[in-house]
Order: C-alpha cells, then sequence, then structure tokens
C-alpha cells in the first residue's frame, strides 16, 4: 500500500487464472495397433508461437507422461513411450494388452490449457485352441475356443470356405467364442477357422481337426472274369483315417499279402475263387472285410 496525506492505497497486482476448454486436436479416432507393435497419437495442432508450458498425457485417468521442463512418465511406460513437445503428439510401442483404453491429452499454452478429445486403442489377435486328444468317431468328444485379444464385436465360425452352422452333433457356445462337437463324426475333419473382427480390425486363426473313423465303404476292383494266361490285379480301398492296412484271403487261406493290390501273375483255373479283403485301422480298432468272386473265362474251341 502507499500512504499519501491522509489516505492509504492499495496497489493490486493483476492475477490469471487459467481455464481448461475442450477442443478436439485428434483425428476421428479409435486407432488400432498390433500386440508388440506402435502406434502413434498425432494431433493436428500447429506448433505455437510460444512454446507449450506443459503437456500430459492420461490413460484410463492414470497419468502416463507430463512433460514441462522434463519428462515424467508412468513406470509402466517407461522406454517405449515417446512425446513431441512442439505438437504434443505421442507414440506408444511395445503395445500389450495393458494399453487398450482411453486416451486423454492435456496442453497448456503460456496462457491457457485445453483438453483433447478421447481416443481408444483396439489391439486384436486370434487363436484357436483343443483340448489334445485322439478323436475316435461315434466316441470321442472335443471343442474349439476361439481366443482373441482385444475388443470383439463379432466372431465367426467357417469350416473348409464355408460357414459353420449347428446341427446335431454341433453346438456353440453363447458368445459364438467355443464350438462344441459331441460326438465328432467322420464329416468333422477339415480345417475350421475363427474370424475375430471389431469396426476397426479383423484377425484369422486356423486349425485343423483330425477325427479317426472307418474303415468303411470298402471295396475290391477288379475284372468279373479273367482269360487264362493273362495278368490279374486286383485292388482294394477303403475310406479310413488313419489310413488301413490290409490283408488277403483266397478262398478262406491266408495269402501273405499286405497290401492294397493283389496281382496274379499268370490266370489258371486254379486261380479260380473268392478273395476276400479285410481294412483294419489301428487307431480306431476296427476293421471290415469285403469278398470278390473271380471267374474264368471259358476257352473257345475250334471246330475244324
Amino acid at each position: 500500500y502507499k500512504r499519501s496525506r491522509d489516505m492509504v492505497w492499495f496497489l493490486h497486482k493483476p492475477i490469471y487464472l487459467g481455464l481448461c476448454v475442450v477442443q478436439s486436436v485428434l483425428p476421428p479416432g479409435p486407432l488400432t495397433g498390433a500386440i508388440g507393435g506402435r502406434v502413434k497419437f498425432t494431433t493436428t495442432l500447429s506448433p505455437p508461437a510460444k512454446p507449450f508450458v506443459s503437456v500430459s498425457w492420461t490413460f484410463n485417468r492414470v497419468n502416463i507422461i507430463t512433460s514441462t521442463t522434463v519428462n515424467i512418465t508412468n513406470a509402466d511406460h517407461k522406454d517405449r513411450i515417446s512425446l513431441n513437445r512442439t505438437t504434443g503428439s505421442l507414440e506408444l510401442w511395445n503395445l500389450g494388452l495393458r494399453d487398450q483404453g482411453e486416451l486423454l491429452k492435456t496442453y497448456c499454452t503460456s496462457y491457457s490449457p485445453h483438453t483433447a478429445n478421447l481416443f481408444t486403442v483396439l489391439l486384436s489377435a486370434a487363436t484357436i485352441t483343443s483340448p489334445p486328444a485322439t478323436l475316435i468317431a461315434g466316441i470321442s468328444s472335443t471343442n474349439l475356443t476361439c481366443k482373441a485379444a482385444g475388443n470383439i464385436s463379432c466372431i465367426q465360425w467357417i469350416k473348409d470356405g464355408l460357414p459353420l452352422s449347428p446341427s446335431n452333433n454341433i453346438i456353440f457356445s453363447a458368445d459364438n467364442r467355443t464350438v462344441y462337437l459331441s460326438p465328432v463324426q467322420d464329416i468333422d475333419n477339415g480345417e475350421y477357422d475363427c474370424l475375430v473382427s471389431n469396426p476397426v480390425s479383423n484377425r484369422t486363426a486356423s486349425h485343423n481337426l483330425t477325427v479317426n473313423f472307418g474303415p468303411q465303404n470298402i471295396s475290391i476292383d477288379g475284372p468279373l472274369a479273367a482269360s487264362t494266361g493273362y495278368r490279374v490285379t486286383l485292388s482294394c480301398s477303403a475310406d479310413s483315417i488313419p489310413p488301413a492296412t490290409f490283408t488277403w484271403m483266397f478262398n478262406r487261406t491266408e495269402t501273405g499279402v499286405n497290401n492294397t493290390l493283389y496281382v496274379i501273375e499268370r490266370m489258371e483255373a486254379l486261380h479260380i475263387g473268392n478273395y476276400t479283403c479285410t481294412a483294419t485301422n489301428n487307431i480306431t480298432g476296427l476293421k471290415d472285410s469285403v469278398v470278390y468272386k473271380l471267374r474264368v473265362y471259358p476257352r473257345l474251341t475250334h471246330i475244324s
């Protein structure tokens, strides 16, 4: 104060208070980044005439970095965060699920602070898991679970390139993450794809499912009759996973032939009879047989 004659004068120094103002300084979002990758939040700010007094970024209401004359960084983001003091842009790397959420940016000029709009980081990665087991058609049960990192909007299941639908032995969980197969059938063999998506990204995971079955649909291919003196080949086949092993019998006698083909090098009358092929699946423990009757063409007699 200042005294002048009998009056007292008070001199006041002006005080300026900064007020927060909402201002959009980030492009329309959200942003997305891959786990282990990096993402950059680039502001639309032009470098100010006077440097920012401070720049601060907050993640899920927790401050992760504040920059004034020095940078003060949250321990969880140390060594994986970078801030551009000129524009206020932020870059994160070595991304993980912990980085998923909302970011709030506040910057202060020499005159007043401003608050940036919210942004969301979405991450997505997908895998399909299934219990390790040897599956046998008609006996075993299993499930396929689609696991993803990030916000999931939609999960779709594809089998061998076509949409997978519920059936008598296929049931989907309420959230569509898991497919239950009980019991598994031979037609359940194949490649299963899980398509995970959200508004800004999508990922696909694949899994090959093996169902052991058979043997079934066993058959022998060969001539109904053959001429003597000629080579004859009989071929046995069966649907089976894993591939079946084969044995041959001739007129109920073991032949020692243990493959798909039975070859008669020179057809004679003694080769006429019943040929039995037996297919065996060593995983399912099942076997099946088929009988093939081979005849000989009658020899033509020339009359002079």
